[in-house]
Order: C-alpha cells, then sequence, then structure tokens
C-alpha cells in the first residue's frame, strides 16, 4: 500500500496529480486549499449525524460512518479512476487530518495510487497560512495608491509578482463593488492571499492600498500594516481615461442595483448630483453617471495617503507599468 504522511511544509512542497479535500460539502465550499477536490467522505447530513451520534455511543458512530464512507467512496472511485491513473500522486486532507483523509488514503493506497496525507490536516493549513500571513513584514510592498479609475487594479492584474486583493475578496472596494456577486468567506479570502504570497520569488510585492476593509471581509492587521509601510506609488489619470476604466466595470448592472447603490451613497453625495445620475442612468447615458460618481463621490471621500514616494500617470498604461517594473527591479537589486 502507497500511503505517506507529511507536515503542511512539507506537504505543500509537492505537485500532486489530484488534491483530495475529504471533508463534507459544506466544509468545502466554506474554504479549502486551492486547487482541491472535494471527493467527501461523509456527506453534509451524514457528517451532522454521525457527529450526533458519537456523543451517545462513539462505537455505533463508527460502523455507520464506516458504511457510509464505503458508499461515497463507490462514487468517487469511478470519476477519480477515469480521470487519474493508478500511480498518480494524490494528495489528501480532512479537517484534522483524522478518520475521513485516513479512510479514503487507505483504499486509494491499497489500489495503488500514492498517497500522500497531511497531518493536521485543513487546521494544521489554516495554522499556517496565518503564521505566513503575520510574516507580512518581511515582504517589501509596492503599494498603489490613487483615485478611483486611476487603472491601479488594471495595472496590478498586469504584473506577476502581485497580490489581487480585489480578486480574491470578489469586490471592488466600493459601494459599487459588489458587481460580481457573492464574496468567499474571510477564511477562503486569507488562504487566497497566502497562496498569493506564496507565489512571490523575490520578496517584492506590487498590491493596491485597500482599506481595512473590502466588502464584508477584513484585511488581516499584519498584511494592511505591512501594506501602509511599503513603497507608496500614486497613480494618476486623466478624467477622460478614468470614466473609461470605470465604464468596463459598470456597463453590466442591472436596475436593481444602481439605485441600491446610489441610496446608500445618499449622505455622502449632494442631491443635485445623485439625481442627475440617477437621471443619466435612465437615459442610458453610462459615461456621464461615471464621470458624476467620480467628481461627486468618489473623489470626496477619497483618503490620500500619508506618504507618496513615487507619483505615476497611467494615461499610457503600458508606460506606467514600466515605471512600476522599474521601482520593482531596482528594489530586488538593492535587496530593499
Amino acid at each position: 500500500m502507497s500511503l505517506n504522511e507529511l507536515n503542511v511544509n512539507e506537504w505543500l512542497g509537492l505537485d500532486f496529480e489530484l488534491l483530495i479535500d475529504a471533508r463534507s460539502p459544506a466544509e468545502f465550499n466554506h474554504s479549502h486549499i486551492k486547487n482541491a477536490q472535494n471527493f467527501y467522505a461523509l456527506s453534509d447530513d451524514e457528517h451532522k449525524e454521525i457527529g450526533t451520534i458519537y456523543k451517545q455511543n462513539k462505537a455505533h458512530a463508527k460502523v455507520l460512518g464506516a458504511r457510509y464512507i464505503c458508499k461515497n467512496l463507490d462514487t468517487h472511485l469511478e470519476k477519480i479512476y477515469d480521470k487519474h491513473r493508478v500511480g498518480s500522486l494524490v494528495g489528501i486532507y480532512c479537517a484534522r487530518g483524522g478518520m475521513r483523509s485516513h479512510s479514503i488514503a487507505s483504499v486509494l493506497g491499497m489500489i495503488g495510487y500514492r498517497v500522500v496525507r497531511l497531518v493536521g490536516g485543513y487546521k494544521a493549513y489554516r495554522n499556517h497560512v496565518l503564521e505566513a500571513i503575520n510574516r507580512a513584514n518581511e515582504i517589501k510592498f509596492i503599494t498603489l495608491f490613487g483615485n478611483t479609475g486611476s487603472f491601479k487594479t488594471k495595472l496590478i492584474n498586469s504584473l506577476d509578482e502581485s497580490v489581487n486583493l480585489e480578486k480574491l475578496a470578489n469586490h471592488l472596494g466600493s459601494v459599487f463593488g459588489s458587481i460580481s456577486g457573492i464574496q468567499p468567506s474571510q477564511k477562503a479570502f486569507e488562504d487566497g492571499i497566502f497562496e498569493s504570497l506564496l507565489r512571490l520569488k523575490n520578496g517584492v510585492c506590487f498590491i493596491e492600498g485597500e482599506s481595512a476593509r473590502i466588502g464584508n471581509l477584513t484585511l488581516p492587521k499584519p498584511l494592511y500594516l505591512a501594506m501602509r509601510e511599503g513603497v507608496s506609488v500614486e497613480i494618476r489619470a486623466s478624467l477622460e481615461r478614468r470614466i473609461e476604466c470605470i465604464m468596463a466595470d459598470y456597463e453590466s448592472i442591472s436596475d436593481e442595483f444602481f439605485y441600491s447603490c446610489m441610496k446608500k451613497i445618499t449622505p455622502f453625495i449632494a442631491k443635485d448630483a445623485r439625481l442627475q445620475a440617477i437621471k443619466a442612468f435612465e437615459n442610458g447615458d453610462l459615461a456621464m453617471v461615471c464621470e458624476i460618481l467620480l467628481t461627486k463621490y468618489y473623489d470626496n471621500v477619497y483618503k490620500k495617503p500619508a506618504r507618496v514616494d513615487f507619483s505615476i500617470c497611467a494615461d499610457d498604461f503600458l508606460q506606467a507599468r514600466a515605471e512600476l517594473l522599474a521601482i520593482y527591479d531596482d528594489l530586488v537589486r538593492k535587496k530593499f
């Protein structure tokens, strides 16, 4: 039987052909390790049932749990074998590295898969994530600040050594930020940050100077402080280019979403400006809507950073990107 167990540092260093999350679908959907697939030992209802029975009769719970796992494996094995040849390197974990991952790992190992189980399970991974984020001050951040629509996020997207917080949070960081839909859980957000930081090659990272909260999610404090202590770059753009930038984000918003957001900003925008924006929206003039929001709302609530080390105009996007890369290369060359 090919079955091995490793701690989180060793385990994360392997390149698995299949990564299995053996927890229930609800646990998996709340947060999981990147690229994992949910081949659960127990379904949501089964997991809840076994947990209740275990408190009263451990032996009964184990027997019933084993029956459920065998039933679920009957379905999973066909899917696994169909896409992953016997002999493939398979990583597996459950909540704490207990019976759920061990049961599936044992069967796959007996078949001939090279199975590596994560000692401590997802809990160990989470501890590792939090420890890594707590060391965010070891990274030199190049933090982009600037008014809404100045191409900060688009620049971040174009740079390999970067963390896109808005993408990870599925939120644009403003009152209209929930355009893309539901945000991930706080755990999933933090896991995503960790996985992005893990990719960094030289300890230097581009990041956007977000506030402490992005929608319903909170930036981990060590990361927030490290961002603010990094190299501060102000990104500027003409009003025309800024309108162009945010129109791409706002062109598909629904009437319901627009009116809901306009209601939220009522205390922060002049009545005349709010009514003009609504009228422009109803007339299909999205460019005018964006102009009013930028000049009468976003610019008024924007808080400039206390320190600006560099100022870059993004009207020429490629030139702005080149200037940012020059800052990056200089930091790497000087080793901070």
